[in-house]
């Protein structure tokens, strides 16, 4: 279940994990886990061992012999609000899903999800301690989209995947258009890349990257237009929408109470409910926005049934309901409400760090844009997830994006006086004048 071809990629990628400085791990680390099908498996003694599994674990196994303190040594300011949320929102799912199945089989189901949701933030985390690791973060993902759309936009013209020799989908036809699969496949790849325009959009101006940042936009937008998907296009779409605000940046209070006065105005005199409105979505002409508004709509109509643990048969409640493409809704039927609370709180969390960080550096354009870009993203990804769940490369992605946020943000915060995270366990210390080189800027 392993192609020779991927086993030593991943064997030269762990190899690098291990040995590179701390601030250049991220590199094997992300270019492994983003072009390797998510079916290449390994099985030892009965247990499956997916690639992400194996790359985070590698991860954590660096982290744990990091000499800094905990958390101060491993994580930039400590942890803070957001890397809380995720920690709780990743336990109650564990938790929550097993008392609801009772059974060995979900245990060790869920126990692979709490490496990969988990290991995964805590492995980024890791390796993303400061804004240069941020930056580096952003031209790997503009390399991976170049990958990515290249490999995409091959398959409208050939009909075949280049990664189909590692598990990878065929490209399939709908309403007489390709959708394009790549390694990462049609909606988490074409989400991923409409997200990332913002980030593009940024790097652009640094004059130093404009190379990288033209290479990301061209990537991104081949990888959604060959995936061929609404779900892709509205997370171009929202990206977009959402730095169109930044003119409103010191009026997103009004803007934000704006939008909830519409939807309960909607409410009130459409012939069906406001998320009625997901349905009339449909940006390719052939998307199953219909099936999109079922799942909220039999969400909220069968609240007692998953509120406390969630639900198993919610497959039960219409026609193809067991595809839960709405991460929503995936949080509650499979967490009770506790785990939807907490995914929501993430963003909550996510958008207040961004918007505080913003503000601390009110002044400098070039900072506020960034931290504005990164709010667009992240509005993005929660347009995004009412048609499409995280798993696999979009849960990793969206968790780079947390662990970017919460490393700039956390960066920015701090006084020019911080002292700077203990040295790589696996460089040379550091002298007096290599430190104060690189002390974060308040």
């Amino acid at each position: 279940m392993l192609h020779p071809l991927v086993a030593v990629w991943m064997l030269i990628a762990i190899v690098l994990i291990l040995t590179l400085p701390r601030r250049k791990a991220i590199a094997p680390f992300l270019l492994a886990f983003f072009t390797i099908p998510a079916a290449q498996v390994l099985v030892l003694g009965g247990v499956h061992f997916t690639m992400r599994q194996i790359l985070i674990l590698t991860v954590l196994a660096r982290m744990g012999a990091f000499p800094g303190s905990p958390p101060e040594g491993r994580y930039v300011g400590g942890f803070n609000a957001l890397d809380r949320v995720v920690v709780l929102w990743t336990l109650s799912s564990l938790i929550i899903f097993n008392v609801e199945w009772m059974e060995g089989q979900a245990l060790i189901k869920s126990l692979g999800d709490l490496i990969e949701a988990l290991g995964g933030y805590l492995a980024v985390r890791f390796l993303i301690p400061n804004r240069e690791a941020v930056q580096r973060t952003i031209k790997l993902l503009a390399v991976i989209c170049v990958i990515q759309g290249v490999c995409m936009m091959s398959e409208q013209f050939t009909h075949q995947n280049v990664f189909d020799f590692a598990g990878s989908n065929w490209p399939t036809v709908r309403e007489g258009h390709i959708r394009s699969e790549g390694a990462m496949g049609t909606l988490y790849g074409g989400a991923i890349a409409g997200a990332l325009i913002p980030l593009f959009l940024w790097l652009w101006t640094d004059r130093k990257s404009t190379l990288a940042a033209c290479a990301g936009l061209a990537g991104a937008s081949a990888m959604v237009f060959a995936s061929h998907a609404s779900t892709s296009w509205m997370a171009y779409g929202a990206s977009l929408m959402g730095l169109s605000f930044w003119p409103l940046r010191k009026q997103m209070r009004l803007v934000r109470w704006g939008i909830v006065g519409t939807l309960v105005g909607l409410h009130l005199v459409m012939h069906g409910p406001v998320w009625s409105l997901i349905e009339k979505i449909d940006l390719t002409g052939g998307s199953s926005s219909y099936h999109r508004y079922e799942l909220v709509d039999n969400c909220i109509r069968h609240f007692g049934d998953w509120w406390l643990v969630g639900y198993k048969y919610y497959n039960s409640w219409g026609f193809c309901m067991f595809d839960l493409c709405n991460q929503f809704v995936v949080a509650g039927v499979t967490g009770g409400l506790v785990t939807m609370v907490l995914f929501i709180m993430i963003f909550t969390r996510g958008f207040g760090m961004i918007g505080r960080a913003r503000k601390q550096v009110e002044g400098d354009r070039s900072q506020e844009w960034f931290f504005w870009c990164l709010g667009s993203i992240l509005f993005s990804l929660v347009s995004s997830a009412f048609g499409i769940n995280y798993m696999f490369h979009l849960l990793m992605f969206f968790l780079v994006l947390l662990a970017c946020t919460s490393a700039a943000a956390s960066e920015a915060m701090w006084p020019a006086t911080a002292p700077v995270e203990i040295a790589d366990a696996f460089d040379v210390d550091p002298t007096p004048n290599s430190v104060e080189a690189e002390l974060p800027v308040g």
